[in-house]
């Protein structure tokens, strides 16, 4: 997944071990099928659906957006004619209630609009919640009847999607999330990047190509059958997860040995 980065930094470093993504090992796997009252009720929505005609959406866990984003993210959303799971963080929403109550400006007219808009497509075609866990989205890029992953490109999003084989519509705002857009959109080819434009128009267009490119969707799926191969036992990662245990085992031996006291003379 990082082979042509990680060939440029190892030249400069002692070591480096490439051990991920750890949550899509085996053992973390079985241990995050916990299933909560919320992940019931988001299954049974998803379970309604046909196989790749969900789109996902979650910006994660710190993201604001101006009402003027909102009002096009979500007027871009409806107008791309598929269903969608959003997930809209309550701190987020009330920023967006509180300026709209505030004025009536034209940004919150337009944002009314769009929430309108997405009432008016039912609640079959538009589900919008106010959190998921992150554990849970594992379970959510899973469901079959899910075909594209709209969010921030955070790295942990950016996984999750990778070992799912879904395709993704990065929106990055700020940290690495443009670095990790840009590889999803022009170095894997696993989806699209929006940059920092949110305009309805393209966001409409790129969830569009996105659900329905053929491309795309065998680029995401490939990267997730060799995700799957490196974490498997002698895959390439739990080999080096297996070589960082060994190295911190004997680093831990030898200060044991250094620490400990010189036998008496007698």
């Amino acid at each position: 997944m990082e082979g042509p980065a990680l060939s440029r930094i190892a030249p400069h470093m002692r070591d480096v071990f490439a051990v991920g993504p750890l949550h899509a090992r085996p053992a973390a796997r079985h241990a995050a099928e916990h299933v909560s009252s919320d992940d019931m009720s988001l299954s049974a929505w998803l379970d309604g659906h046909e196989d790749r005609s969900v789109v996902y959406v979650n910006l994660g866990s710190l993201t604001i957006v101006s009402s003027e984003q909102l009002a096009e993210f979500l007027h871009g959303l409806v107008a791309a004619g598929y269903a969608f799971l959003g997930v809209f963080r309550q701190d987020m929403l009330h920023q967006m209630a509180a300026a709209a109550a505030a004025s009536a400006s034209k940004s919150s007219v337009a944002l009314r609009e769009a929430v309108e808009a997405v009432a008016a497509a039912g609640s079959e075609r538009a589900l919008v919640v106010e959190w998921a866990l992150q554990r849970d989205a594992h379970h959510v890029l899973r469901h079959r009847a899910v075909g594209c992953f709209l969010t921030h490109g955070g790295w942990n999003s950016t996984q999750e999607a990778a070992v799912e084989g879904v395709p993704a519509v990065c929106w990055s705002f700020f940290a690495d999330q443009q670095t990790n857009s840009r590889f999803v959109g022009a170095v894997w080819r696993t989806g699209l990047d929006m940059k920092d434009v949110c305009q309805r128009a393209v966001v409409e267009r790129m969830v569009r190509e996105a659900m329905e490119s053929p491309e795309i969707r065998a680029s995401a799926q490939s990267m997730a059958r060799q995700l799957r191969l490196d974490v498997a036992e002698g895959g390439s990662s739990s080999s080096e997860l297996e070589r960082l245990v060994r190295l911190i085992t004997e680093l831990s031996l030898s200060a044991v040995k250094i620490s400990s006291p010189a036998p008496a003379l007698t």
